[in-house]
C-alpha cells in the first residue's frame, strides 16, 4: 500500500495572497487583516476611560458585520536591557550600584513570572455579503473589504487606538508566518 502524504498547503484554508494584503481563501471568500496599536486604558483617568469606552460602544454598534479578533503573546527577552544596565553600572558610584543592582533584580523577577510580554492585535474582516461570493468581481469584493477597514479605522481611532491597513503581500506572509511558527517568527514582528 502507497502511503499518500499531505503538504502543508492541502490543510492551509488560504487559496492566494494578493499584493493588496487581501487574502483569497479556498472557499472563494476573502479576508483582510488590520493591525491595532491599542492604548494603554490602565493609565487614563475615569473620565476618559468612560469616554473610551462609550467610543469602543460606538464601534460595535457600527461595525454591523463580523470580524474577528486575534491576539498574539510573545514573552519579552530582557537580557539585552540588563546587559545595558549592568555595563551602565560600572560607571557609577555605589549608591547608584545598589540602585541598579536593585531595579535589575526586580526585572528578572518580574521576566521570571512572565510578567514581561507584549501583544499584537489584529482584526480580521470578511466578505460576509454572500452575493458577492457569487460574483466574480473583486473589485467589488476589495472595495467592500476597504470601506469596513475605514469605518473600523474611523470609530477605534476614536478610542485612541491606531488601526493600520495591512497591505502588503509580504506582511501578509509574515503574520501568518507568525501564527504557524511563533517561536521562530514573533520576535521578527
Amino acid at each position: 500500500m502507497e502511503k499518500k502524504i499531505n503538504s502543508v498547503q492541502n490543510w492551509i484554508y488560504i487559496k492566494e495572497i494578493y499584493n493588496n494584503g487581501i487574502i483569497k481563501l479556498k472557499n472563494d471568500s476573502y479576508v483582510k487583516i488590520l493591525k491595532i496599536l491599542p492604548i494603554n486604558f490602565n493609565l487614563k483617568t475615569d473620565f476618559e476611560k468612560e469616554q473610551i469606552l462609550n467610543s469602543y460602544k460606538i464601534f460595535l454598534k457600527t461595525c454591523n458585520f463580523d470580524i474577528q479578533i486575534l491576539i498574539q503573546s510573545k514573552k519579552e527577552d530582557l537580557s539585552k536591557n540588563i546587559k545595558n544596565i549592568q555595563e551602565n553600572l560600572k560607571k557609577e558610584n555605589k549608591n547608584i550600584i545598589k540602585i541598579g543592582n536593585n531595579y535589575i533584580n526586580y526585572i528578572k523577577k518580574i521576566n521570571k513570572e512572565n510578567y514581561s510580554s507584549s501583544k499584537n492585535f489584529f482584526i480580521l474582516i470578511n466578505n460576509s455579503n454572500t452575493n458577492l461570493k457569487n460574483i466574480n468581481n473583486e473589485e467589488i469584493i476589495f472595495s467592500e473589504l476597504n470601506e469596513k477597514y475605514l469605518k473600523i479605522k474611523d470609530t477605534l481611532s476614536r478610542c485612541g487606538n491606531y488601526v493600520i491597513n495591512i497591505d502588503e503581500k509580504n506582511e501578509i506572509i509574515k503574520i501568518l508566518e507568525s501564527f504557524f511558527n511563533k517561536r521562530e517568527f514573533l520576535n521578527k514582528l
